[in-house]
């Protein structure tokens, strides 16, 4: 039977914009017919596989986004030895294995491309190979960079390469876009800069004038995970795998989104977090705010409760909806997030 794991996160932030919009404006979404704030799972995804967590965890397993890669196989090309006009058609036809190049800049990939560190050591293995022997790169030799990924955050938010399909991964954890239990309203931050060197002799105003949107709220955060899904994509790593849950579950408590921090300074831990392991259909608990939270008094407490409730509800129905439970209370100061890691990563 496959294996789930189930985070349910509240996190309360306070004025902020986390996650902006095409103009600029904190990101929203309609729930119960209440506008509520909204931070997208790939903001979100962005947030924790960047974060110091994966990267004092994970760092040699963790793969690269980006649309450069042609251009770092044509420096390694120049500091070889190779011709610059040689050393471009070359790495073109490199990074043409990860997907189309621009036509006005072919060291360019048009899509982001999510490469392993075992692909990455293949392709400068390859440039490297080409400058020794003086030679351009063979369809074998091509053939030969794309490889099936052990990488945790490929693993984890999976990948999709439209030009290799055959090196597609199924993502092991699934991310919902964080919503506010409560109903929000985004205001508006009017601000100016003050020029130093204005000495007031001929103009008193202002340098730079301008406006930036914000709000505040408590999100409810869902994280599943298919750690059976997640084996398999680390080649049959368990213990792989089980770093990558803890590193996960320790980034999503812990790690903010980094929009507009320098202005707001808006970093948070999650107050509540319930853990769930079992082989049960995985549910979402976000029904529990489909009627937003009113009170103002304790917003919090009651958001635990509404959450906490709608979960022994869902096992009233339909019988207990996973095998076994951990709960981390700030507000209350039970638990404790090591308890919580040490469980999901068992």
């Amino acid at each position: 039977m496959t294996t789930f794991i189930q985070l349910h996160l509240l996190t309360a932030y306070p004025p902020a914009n986390l996650n902006r919009d095409d103009l600029g404006r904190p990101k929203t979404a309609i729930v119960g017919g209440t506008e509520r704030l909204r931070v997208s799972s790939q903001s979100l995804k962005r947030a924790w596989r960047t974060s110091d967590h994966f990267e004092s965890a994970l760092a040699d397993f963790k793969g690269t986004r980006t649309k450069r890669l042609g251009e770092e196989v044509f420096k390694r090309l120049l500091e070889k030895g190779v011709a610059e006009k040689k050393a471009k058609k070359w790495a073109s036809e490199i990074a043409g294995v990860f997907g189309k190049v621009k036509n006005d800049n072919p060291l360019e990939i048009e899509q982001l491309a999510h490469v392993s560190p075992e692909e990455w050591q293949a392709v400068f293995s390859l440039a490297d190979t080409l400058a020794e022997e003086g030679r351009e790169p063979e369809k074998e030799d091509l053939d030969l960079l794309r490889h099936n990924p052990k990488a945790v955050d490929i693993a984890l938010f999976g990948r999709m390469l439209a030009s290799s399909p055959a090196f597609n991964v199924e993502a092991a954890a699934q991310v919902a876009h964080a919503i506010t239990v409560n109903p929000v309203k985004i205001e508006d931050d009017y601000f100016t800069a003050v020029d130093d060197l204005n000495k007031h002799e001929e103009d008193a105003g202002a340098g730079h004038i301008g406006e930036a949107g914000f709000g505040s709220g408590i999100f409810y955060q869902y994280i599943c995970i298919n750690r059976d899904l997640l084996i398999e994509n680390l080649q049959g790593d368990e213990n792989l795998a089980n770093q990558a849950i803890a590193a996960l579950t320790e980034a999503a408590a812990k790690v903010a989104p980094t929009g507009k921090q320098n202005s707001f300074a808006s970093r948070a831990y999650t107050s509540y977090l319930l853990a769930e392991k079992g082989a049960q259909q995985p549910r979402s608990l976000s029904v529990a705010f489909l009627k937003p939270v009113s009170d103002t008094n304790d917003p919090l407490a009651t958001a635990i409760k509404q959450l906490q409730d709608q979960r022994d509800k869902f096992d009233a129905v339909y019988g207990k909806c996973a095998d076994d439970r951990r709960e981390l209370n700030a507000e209350t100061g039970e638990g404790s997030l090591q308890a919580i890691i040490d469980f999901v990563s068992q």
